[in-house]
């Protein structure tokens, strides 16, 4: 594959404007479904281990501590490089050299990016519980209490290798969350947030998130066991202009304030101004501002605005 298909793939300034306006982006259903099959083989998902009966808690967490000794998912020493993180036979080498989540990849944390750390996480139906015992759905959090960044960002990779549907209470995410920086599981309080969304996928989807979005795990409901892989990627260089082999260019030109002809285009600052449900009339106005600042940064347009969002409060002449 030369430079030029290899940058085809490479995101869209609409596709990195969405995952700065929501933080996320998901992929339905690229990975194929002889590399899902051979990820569950590689992880132990056809153990007969799966099949004794008795099960209860101790058994779960038995079951997993079998999955990280006997599994071929490797250990990986934090700070590796992406590209040497995986074996070339292996389920996870082929997952993440999809040309589609490579471009991606590179779009948001570059070619050079590392591995802060990999994990599987299992969600066992109610037949794996003693009767009665009390199964509950994961609180709401972000991934990283220690991290003040708020222009440099982190990627979490999260690839579901069988399909997901309602029953099997997918992992839970409130678009746009990511500007709001909380002390990790100090919101696990709030519950069924206005505008949150639920994993409901294809095998073989990829979601990949801000590493600051809220989210958490619910409780499956159905007879079968959900798989979520999840990759934590962290860029070595600068986040600018990632995404394209050129210089950014603004083609959108900024329109009148409120009295307007009506007639909106699907554009970068339209992007960028999307509200979420769960935005306050007020206080959301804050995230649209987080927003244009992390596309300046990401464009190295100083510049750059929408809606005259921050113009309006630079004029503060020394």
């Amino acid at each position: 594959m030369n430079k030029n298909k290899q940058n085809n793939y490479l995101l869209t300034d609409y596709q990195m404007a969405e995952f700065v306006s929501k933080g996320y982006l998901m992929f339905e259903n690229i990975i194929d479904n002889k590399t899902n099959k051979k990820f569950l083989k590689e992880i132990g998902h056809t153990s007969s281990a799966l099949n004794k009966k008795n099960k209860n808690q101790s058994w779960l967490n038995e079951h997993y501590d079998s999955i990280m000794k006997t599994s071929k998912i490797p250990l990986v020493k934090a700070g590796t490089p992406l590209k040497k993180a995986y074996t070339k036979d292996s389920a996870l080498k082929d997952v993440i050299s999809n040309p589609i989540l490579s471009g991606a990849i590179k779009s948001l944390v570059g070619s050079k990016s590392k591995l802060d750390h990999h994990f599987l996480h299992i969600t066992f139906p109610s037949k794996y519980y003693n009767k009665g015992q009390q199964k509950l759905s994961q609180g709401n959090h972000n991934d990283c209490v220690i991290d003040p960044r708020e222009k440099t960002f982190d990627i979490q990779l999260f690839y579901f290798p069988t399909a997901v549907d309602k029953k099997m209470g997918g992992t839970r995410y409130i678009p746009g969350s990511h500007f709001r920086m909380v002390n990790e599981f100090a919101i696990a309080r709030y519950h069924n947030i206005k505008g949150q969304k639920h994993v409901i996928c294809p095998a073989g989807t990829v979601i990949i998130f801000h590493h600051n979005i809220w989210h958490g795990a619910g409780v499956n409901n159905s007879d079968k066991i959900r798989y979520a892989f999840k990759i934590r990627l962290m860029p070595a260089e600068r986040q600018i202009k990632l995404w394209t082999e050129n210089s950014f260019k603004n083609t959108d030109n900024e329109e009148p304030l409120y009295w307007n002809n009506g007639n909106k285009k699907n554009s970068v600052r339209e992007i960028l101004q999307k509200t979420e449900p769960w935005f306050e009339a007020d206080s959301g106005r804050l995230d649209i501002m987080n927003r244009i600042r992390l596309w300046r940064h990401l464009t190295n347009d100083k510049n750059f605005d929408a809606a005259y969002w921050l113009t309006r409060i630079e004029n503060d002449f020394k």
